[in-house]
């Protein structure tokens, strides 16, 4: 294992998923930490021999979009979904991996949450 900090990566996509109204976190059948709302997946987290892996959840036009950024890829297996993730995400990408993450959620909650985030951010 290389020396990328998996644990403080995690810790902030915690921080990120959890403060999402009825976000839960799980360990899937395959071993990954999985952030799901409703049932519906909407960050997936993991580490391989290159470090650590964060996949969530896009629409296509998204997805297109962040393809064109040399640090963003299409997730295996679930990537023809609108998957999109990023490996040893660094300090200056947090920020927008933060809006991404609540996009994620946006698309896999149910009504009334997006709803109560919405009545939560709106000025």
């Amino acid at each position: 294992m290389n020396s990328v900090n998996t644990a403080g990566m995690l810790e902030n996509v915690r921080k990120i998923c959890l403060a999402l109204p009825e976000a839960v976190e799980i360990i899937d059948g395959f071993g990954h930490k999985t952030f799901k709302v409703n049932g519906k997946s909407f960050v997936i987290t993991g580490e391989n021999e290159k470090g650590f892996n964060l996949s969530f959840k896009s629409d296509r036009e998204t997805q297109a979009l962040l393809l064109q950024k040399e640090y963003f890829f299409k997730t295996p297996y679930i990537g023809q979904h609108g998957w999109v993730s990023i490996q040893n995400p660094n300090g200056e990408v947090w920020d927008e991996l933060a809006d991404l993450i609540q996009e994620a959620y946006l698309r896999a909650a149910p009504k009334r949450l997006v709803q109560k985030w919405k009545e939560l951010h709106t000025n």
